[in-house]
């Protein structure tokens, strides 16, 4: 009889084990959403509350369908795979009406360091500077053509 004696604490901690287990239960039905886990480990009402936001950006087919003209030189350049609203913002109002929005025009010697400016983890071969060395908060534009930065004015690259 002994061996059951101190087998009732053994009793008493499964019992709060179960317990613990079921108020867990109880309170992950309240918490979890209904849709949870209906695609995979996702929320499928995620998908329809995304699909319920405005389009914000157009997409760089769009802009290049009205604007050709800089569809040329941007082509020929290094920027051209870079897309028109990384720089000019969305564009999405624009592209329905023009007169409703003008894109920004950005300015250079901010936007142009935030992709360029010097750091060890960027590949070898892409163009890096320290701002303040290579032009002293002035804009970039002047010397090289943010559509195509290949093709410079004063003989920068």
């Amino acid at each position: 009889m002994s061996v059951f004696k101190e087998a009732r604490h053994l009793f008493h901690f499964a019992g709060l084990f179960v317990l613990a287990f079921l108020v867990f239960l109880v309170a992950r039905h309240y918490v979890v959403p209904k849709s949870f886990g209906e695609y995979g480990h996702y929320r499928g009402a995620a998908i329809g509350e995304i699909a319920a936001h405005p389009v914000k950006f157009a997409g760089h087919q769009t802009c290049e369908s009205c604007h050709s003209d800089v569809l040329d030189v941007k082509s020929k350049g290094k920027h051209a795979h870079v897309n028109c609203e990384a720089c000019h913002g969305a564009l999405a109002i624009h592209a329905d009406d023009p007169s409703a929005m003008t894109p920004v025009l950005p300015d250079t010697a901010v936007l142009c360091a935030r992709c360029h400016t010097a750091s060890a983890a960027k590949p070898k071969g892409f163009p890096q500077v320290v701002p303040a060395d290579h032009s002293n908060g002035l804009p970039c534009d002047p010397c090289h053509k943010p559509h195509s930065p290949a093709m410079d004015a004063g003989g920068a690259n």
